[in-house]
């Protein structure tokens, strides 16, 4: 029997999340854990009340899109505590990239009680902050700097449509008054120094609800897949994007794609203006200049 702590965001998959949080949470009973909710009004709270759990826990429980996976991984990433994922968001790219059900609570909570007796799985984690070290945070999939950040701030003030169609209705406007960033970007002994577009930092392929930034990444070969692309004009940035949808982006001469394990992202003001505040999962990282680390196993994951 396990101790399992439950994280519920009421607000992922139109609402529904606080029904399949119960649901959840009956069926996790059923398979003979006990459930302590630590669910609270904000993420701030509901942090603090994990964290206080989690000495006595045997797993985390997120239930929600991935901002609650990115709330959960911030809580247990280097450490032995695992995370358990019941996907109902609108994106769901983390479990995506995992190979965990997405909108099925059943076959969601079946995952978790398989791991909770077999074990988790070990998968990579970023660390990312100010190249100072101060005041590190935890990621699970992407991390974005560029145009697809400033994207991403904009769906996330959008109640619809669902999925990359969000991010494709936010696209339209930030590329009105886009103008190229200014960059310097070094992964590992490489240097990339350019007016740009996008610049991402993947251990997952996917964001934006299904789309394909880093094809190649892999979640636990210890390596981060890093995507820049140069000085696309309005035009060309609106062309590059449905290729995205495809994988295909990565195929443009103007697209590198680099590999390492440390990154260092920082503004180049004589190229450009200052990049957009850097998103991690989904979620409002800060801004420039960051310093992204690749920890090996640092993420454990049933399923």
């Amino acid at each position: 029997m396990s101790t399992v702590g439950l994280v519920v965001n009421p607000s992922a998959g139109d609402g529904r999340s606080g029904a399949v949080g119960r649901r959840a949470h009956r069926l996790l009973e059923r398979a003979g854990h006990v459930v302590q909710d630590v669910s609270a009004p904000t993420p701030a709270q509901a942090i603090a009340r994990a964290r206080a759990a989690a000495p006595g826990l045997d797993a985390l429980v997120v239930v929600g899109g991935d901002g609650m996976v990115h709330l959960g991984v911030g809580i247990v990433a280097g450490t032995d505590l695992p995370l358990g994922v019941v996907a109902v968001g609108t994106g769901n790219d983390v479990a995506r990239a995992l190979g965990l059900p997405r909108g099925d609570v059943d076959a969601a909570v079946r995952v978790l009680d398989r791991g909770l007796r077999t074990g988790a799985r070990r998968i990579d984690a970023l660390r990312v902050g100010p190249p100072d070290g101060s005041a590190p945070s935890w990621c699970a999939g992407v991390l974005s700097c560029g145009l697809d950040a400033a994207v991403n701030a904009r769906a996330n003030t959008l109640t619809w449509p669902h999925g990359h169609l969000r991010y494709l209705r936010a696209l339209v406007p930030e590329l009105l008054a886009f103008r190229p960033y200014g960059y310097r970007v070094q992964v590992d002994d490489t240097v990339w120094e350019s007016a740009g577009t996008l610049v991402t930092v993947a251990n997952t392929p996917w964001f934006g609800g299904g789309l394909p930034i880093a094809p190649d990444a892999v979640p636990d070969d210890g390596l981060l897949d890093v995507v820049v692309a140069g000085p696309f004009t309005r035009r060309g940035a609106l062309g590059i994007f449905p290729r995205i949808y495809r994988g295909r982006h990565v195929d443009d001469p103007r697209v590198r794609v680099l590999r390492g394990r440390t990154v260092l992202i920082t503004p180049a003001p004589d190229l450009g203006p200052p990049p957009p505040q850097a998103f991690g999962d989904g979620e409002r990282v800060g801004p420039l200049p960051l310093l992204v680390e690749v920890v090996p196993g640092a993420l454990g994951v049933l399923g």
